[in-house]
């Protein structure tokens, strides 16, 4: 089996996991408060994922090279992009007018994402979790593990 694993950057980094098959395996926000902790936390959450493939990581700077450090050591394809890639391939012109409006509108996809791919429902979805889960579902389907967004997850 393979896996591709989605990072929304920041200290507080949103996270999604994707299994070979497209779907949605596991998401979560986690906030490592320092770049010293975040080391650990990225070099820990790579050790727990031994399938990994690919990793497509949102932004830059150093705490993406903090990320690419590990998926190198690992030999993981990485993919860095911005969020306008992912925002122009799944929610509408309209749907992201404002930034505001995008995050609600990204964290409505998200949720169907989740409900698809039956992983567990959350009691409330941090906007990091949920840019996780699109920029992972942006990354299945860069790496051609779906074909298309899922009917069930569009409108």
């Amino acid at each position: 089996m393979r896996s591709l694993l989605a990072v929304d950057l920041g200290l507080k980094t949103g996270l999604a996991l994707y299994g070979g098959d497209g779907r949605l395996v596991w998401y979560r926000s986690t906030n490592f408060g320092s770049m010293t902790r975040l080391k650990r936390g990225a070099f820990s959450v790579l050790n727990g994922i031994p399938d990994l493939a690919w990793m497509v990581l949102e932004g830059g700077g150093e705490i993406a090279e903090v990320w690419e450090k590990e998926a190198e050591r690992r030999r993981v394809a990485v993919r860095r992009i911005a969020a306008q890639h992912w925002r122009e391939r799944l929610l509408y012109v309209r749907e992201q007018r404002t930034g505001k409006l995008a995050k609600r509108n990204a964290g409505d996809l998200a949720r169907r994402v989740i409900d698809w791919s039956g992983a567990t429902r959350p009691t409330s979805l941090r906007h990091d979790a949920a840019e996780a889960i699109l920029i992972g579902l942006w990354g299945v389907l860069y790496v051609e593990w779906l074909d298309a967004v899922p009917t069930e997850v569009r409108r």
